[in-house]
């Protein structure tokens, strides 16, 4: 089915206002993803007429809102085809979720000279958390390289795996948007006798995600980048692994039992929710969940890869050598987030120009400096599209860059 980006657009709110007459053209949903009205209302309604805190206390209200938190956590597992929602755990973003593992997991299991894999495309929530690790325990960190057109560089990956104890790794880049062999990965990790260790926050709001068919160990993701609210991420784990990991974080609601000399705490998932909870930001994800459920995983992937094709030639075939843009050029291997350098213009001072027309992209280093020192630049600019944009949205950044080249006379 192709999407109707028209009755789309006109689903979120802030897509319709309009900044000195001129309508908004969001090109940094790889940062954070616009919010449906569907989504606007559920946390609304819930607020004014069903929020009480979970899981504490006994009155109707209070039960109400506990079932509609669990309905959240029922949803994310099908959307994902998690085995279990117990082994679903809220968290308040992918970072939290990443550092989870590494915290939990990585203490109780790692050791001195013990190796973990990562990749050279990886946000820094993959790597700072297995830094701070190797300076607290001595880890030994590698790295798979990429080729020369932004994909891992897998002909020594066996060689890199030796020994390992944990594979982390992105299923899709935020800067070159390499979607990455996952399955293959995960394959790879469990036949060295390590953990495969998935982040998933590009990838799980743009296509179909089953984490069983990859069958990784944990996966983790946000909800502000796929159509829901900021404040509540997801880390889907392994049942044995979490219950074999201690808790993160300590505090109530994480506790079966506390005494003056210990404490025993919650089965899964409780022991690693300590304190209240995201409450009204798990409703906007469960409604975030049924929206794109509702256009078709599958429908969203296709209309990207066309987005991502249209884009492609409309860029090149306008500016040619003057515009280099980073990734793969296969759409089968690459979402439609495209990060470039364009001329010798700055790409700070091309946000702010774009900004002009409002066209809203990113400039930086997307936080992925190892990255960026492979490309051998400082920053990028960076254009994501996602289901609300279609191809007048490519018009308009290829006619703002044209207005950036005469202010700068280029």
């Amino acid at each position: 089915m192709t999407l109707d980006v028209a009755s789309i657009q006109a689903q979120f709110p802030l897509l319709q206002r309009k900044i000195n007459g001129q309508r908004l053209v969001y090109l940094d949903s790889a940062n954070t993803s616009q919010k449906p009205r569907v989504v606007i209302d559920a946390m609304t309604n819930f607020m004014e007429t069903s929020y009480a805190p979970i899981n504490r206390s006994a009155y109707q209200l209070a039960a109400e809102a506990t079932e509609a938190f669990e309905h959240a956590r029922k949803a994310v597992r099908r959307f994902i085809n998690a085995p279990h929602a117990d082994d679903v755990i809220f968290t308040k973003n992918a970072t939290e979720g990443l550092n989870l593992v590494a915290y939990s997991w990585g203490r109780a299991n790692l050791r001195a000279g013990d190796v973990v894999v990562l990749t050279q495309m990886e946000h820094h929530a993959n790597i700072v958390p297995w830094h701070m690790l190797a300076a607290e325990r001595g880890i030994e960190l590698r790295w798979v390289p990429l080729t020369n057109d932004g994909q891992l560089d897998l002909t020594n990956l066996s060689s890199l795996l030796d020994g390992a104890k944990a594979f982390a790794f992105t299923a899709m880049s935020n800067v070159l948007g390499t979607i990455t062999p996952v399955r293959q990965l995960c394959d790879a990790a469990h036949a060295a006798g390590a953990l495969a260790i998935v982040d998933a926050c590009q990838y799980v709001p743009h296509n179909v995600t089953d984490v069983q068919a990859w069958d990784a160990d944990f996966v983790a993701f946000s909800s502000h980048k796929m159509c829901g609210p900021s404040g509540i991420g997801v880390l889907w784990g392994r049942q044995a692994l979490l219950e074999g990991m201690p808790p993160f974080l300590g505090g109530g609601n994480m506790i079966a039992d506390v005494r003056m000399d210990g404490f025993a705490p919650a089965e899964l998932p409780a022991k690693f929710e300590a304190g209240t909870p995201p409450i009204t930001e798990a409703i906007g994800l469960h409604a975030a969940i049924d929206f794109l459920e509702d256009l078709g995983m599958a429908n969203v992937r296709r209309h990207e890869m066309e987005i991502a094709t249209y884009a492609m030639d409309t860029l090149n075939e306008r500016y040619g050598d003057d515009i280099c843009l980073h990734g793969p050029t296969n759409v089968e291997v690459r979402g439609a987030t495209f990060s470039f350098g364009f001329r010798n213009i700055h790409p700070h001072d091309l946000s702010q120009v774009l900004d002009q027309r409002n066209v809203c992209l990113r400039a930086g280093h997307h936080c992925v400096k190892p990255l960026m020192r492979l490309l051998n630049v400082n920053a990028t600019a960076r254009a994501s599209f996602y289901l609300y944009n279609d191809q007048h949205d490519v018009d308009a950044l290829a006619d703002a860059l044209d207005g950036a080249s005469d202010i700068f006379g280029l």
